[in-house]
């Protein structure tokens, strides 16, 4: 560009509007910035054995705001997931790198008692639906059920290489996933035990709202619904109907009449759970497809449904969240992160979907506009999982900083 000329870009919706500036002729020039950076010493400055105040590059600068109301600091390795209380959202488990889990109060991070006796990382953490029991399960399949008010154990149990655990919604039994393809299904904590074993292996499951049926995904892009109760898979949906990937993440709808499942193939399927027929196909990438085979998809890394209205959200790896109409299955936002995203969640009883980034931050977009609403920052390293409170007041984030931070979140509305 020519000396004298500056360039800004500004972003409205999908446009760019570019725009040059002509400098006053006041404005330093190479020359004199050379002249001023004689005086400099690099040496010193630049090896920390000077003053570097005024130095700090704009990512340090960002690593300086911290938005939360308070830090859990417990773990010391990656927190991989954390979980709120579903009865009074007051207590929170988490679970990390370091073989631990606990269970603390929101308000101000006191440990009420630790999950012991893990013996590798810690990735699945969750309270039963009243509150009064709370499962951890680390990466090689040992599962352990406490109860709250007691803090004592009261049930464990091996199975294969852990890949998701679940509470039933209605009932005392926990249900889980393991690589090697099977469902485990106990009651807690008589310890009765159901298995749905199937041929591919595991990638995610989710107990659809009405606790008579469950949804799982496997790692061959197979989506199987099973009925817990006969044990056998009511639909199988495969081969071109299925996905052209593993599995990456499962949502439903408050009825459970929908599933939306999302894949490392770079596409969300909308599956009729009655009849268990594939009804609509999200794509971002579908011009992509179509060019060069060398190109890896834009997995899918998180999916969900709004509660108040027809939208469904998408997370995509590249980290674009994608807003569609559910009822027309078209586009209507994207809205774009600066690193790839690892999960979402919409609000209860708003259109204000929640998404968290590699780059450490969690945002909130108005999916009636697609407009960022509001972001929380506070972590040095990417963000693993979070949970919302039912009222989306709070907002607790689990990072690679080996941190779990606690957000308020103010909307003009409340």
């Amino acid at each position: 560009m020519d000396n004298g000329e500056e360039t800004t870009v500004e972003l409205h919706g999908d446009e760019e509007i570019v725009e040059v500036i002509e400098l006053e002729p006041t404005e330093p020039g190479p020359d004199d910035l050379a002249d001023d950076l004689e005086d400099v010493d690099f040496e010193e400055d630049w090896n920390g054995d000077g003053d570097n105040e005024g130095w700090e590059t704009e990512d340090e600068m960002e690593e300086e705001q911290d938005d939360s109301e308070l830090t859990f600091s417990k773990h010391t390795g990656s927190v991989f997931c954390v979980s709120l209380d579903p009865a009074t959202n007051s207590l929170a488990v988490s679970g990390g790198e370091d073989d631990k889990a606990f269970v603390w109060r929101v308000g101000d991070g006191e440990v009420l008692f630790e999950c012991t006796g893990h013996k590798d990382s810690v990735t699945c953490v969750s309270f039963s639906s009243d509150s009064a029991l709370v499962a951890s399960g680390d990466m090689s399949g040992l599962i352990k059920v406490w109860k709250v008010e007691s803090r004592e154990e009261i049930w464990s149990f091996e199975v294969g290489d852990l890949e998701w655990l679940e509470w039933h919604p209605c009932a005392p039994v926990l249900l889980a996933g393991t690589d090697d393809g099977n469902v485990w299904m106990w009651k807690v904590p008589g310890g009765d035990c159901k298995t749905f074993p199937s041929p591919a292996r595991h990638a995610n499951g989710k107990v659809l709202p009405d606790g008579k049926r469950a949804v799982v995904g496997y790692d061959d892009g197979s989506i199987r619904i099973w009925d817990l109760k006969q044990g056998n898979a009511v639909h199988v949906i495969k081969g071109h109907e299925g996905h052209q990937g593993a599995l990456t993440s499962l949502a439903s709808n408050k009825d459970g009449s929908l599933v939306l499942t999302g894949s490392v193939d770079g596409s969300a399927k909308l599956i009729n759970t009655a009849t268990g027929k594939v009804v609509g196909v999200f794509s971002i990438d579908e011009n992509k497809a179509k060019g060069s085979a060398d190109e890896e998809p834009n997995s899918v890394e998180s999916v969900g449904f709004c509660n108040i209205l027809p939208l469904v959200a998408v997370a995509h790896l590249d980290g674009t969240l994608a807003v569609y109409d559910l009822s027309t299955q078209a586009l209507r936002h994207r809205c774009r992160h600066p690193a790839g995203l690892v999960s979402l969640q919409w609000e209860a009883s708003s259109s204000v979907v929640s998404t968290c980034s590699l780059d450490g931050a969690l945002r909130h977009w108005d999916a009636r506009s697609g407009t960022l609403v509001s972001e929380s920052l506070g972590h040095r390293a990417e963000i693993l999982d979070f949970a919302l409170s039912r009222d989306a007041s709070l907002a607790l984030t689990a990072s690679g900083d080996h941190q779990v931070k606690v957000f308020c979140l103010q909307r003009p509305d409340r």
